[in-house]
């Protein structure tokens, strides 16, 4: 989760949201990102859930789901906002429990 999260914050560095519209190897590559991430939390136990409690794991694995299942119809704003916002927050819940990630 932690590298998949950087990278998608790595690939908006010196970007706009307007890029994202544009820039087709963007969307791809942040919709990987997160797709990732989401995978990624779908595979943790609810013991390791149960260690993170205030990690939205729903929303994250429905942000998967949201981002496979229904790509043609993705909503960009929501996309760029979750890297922005959202992967900045999880990263240091993340990393502020030992062997998470």
């Amino acid at each position: 989760m932690i590298e998949a999260a950087e990278q998608a914050l790595a690939f908006t560095q010196g970007r706009c949201r307007a890029d994202l519209d544009g820039d087709a190897m963007l969307r791809m590559a942040l919709t990987r990102a997160v797709e990732i991430v989401g995978e990624a939390a779908a595979q943790v136990s609810e013991a390791g859930r149960g260690e993170l409690p205030a990690v939205p794991w729903p929303q994250i694995v429905g942000m998967r789901n949201r981002l496979i299942h229904a790509y043609f119809d993705i909503n960009r704003n929501i996309l760029w906002d979750t890297v922005l916002l959202a992967l900045p927050a999880l990263l240091q819940q993340l990393r502020a429990t030992p062997g998470k990630g």
